[in-house]
């Protein structure tokens, strides 16, 4: 399986994007704004990442207008606030096969560039 979970409204997605040269031929596309994660694929995405925490973003605005950074979050609070709004999950989530790269960190979208293009 070769998907992505991203935002096609956020400029650092769509520059990942077409770094990696993903296309609609080779990748399923998940706009996470228009179509929803469900329970079924967070958990698939859980299985890969380890914990719900690797996949959140602590960087959404939700996370500091909530005072969630002040809070002792728990894997169950991180799953609840990921299938409440999108902005929690840390995008992109790039899955290849068995293999996950979540986030837009310099380190993995190299480590999914070379997994994709060799």
């Amino acid at each position: 399986m070769k998907k992505i979970y991203y935002l096609s409204s956020c400029d650092t997605c769509k520059k990942i994007i077409e770094t990696l040269q993903l296309s609609e031929d080779n990748f399923t596309f998940q706009d996470i704004k228009n179509d929803a994660i469900t329970e079924e694929q967070l958990s698939q995405m859980h299985d890969l990442a380890g914990s719900y925490e690797a996949l959140f973003s602590k960087r959404a605005r939700l996370y500091k207008e909530r005072g969630l950074k002040d809070k002792n979050l728990s894997e169950a609070d991180f799953k609840n606030l990921i299938l409440e709004h999108y902005t929690f999950l840390k995008r992109p989530v790039i899955i290849v096969n068995n293999t996950i790269f979540i986030g837009n960190a310099k380190k993995t979208v190299e480590a999914a560039n070379i997994k994709i293009n060799g």
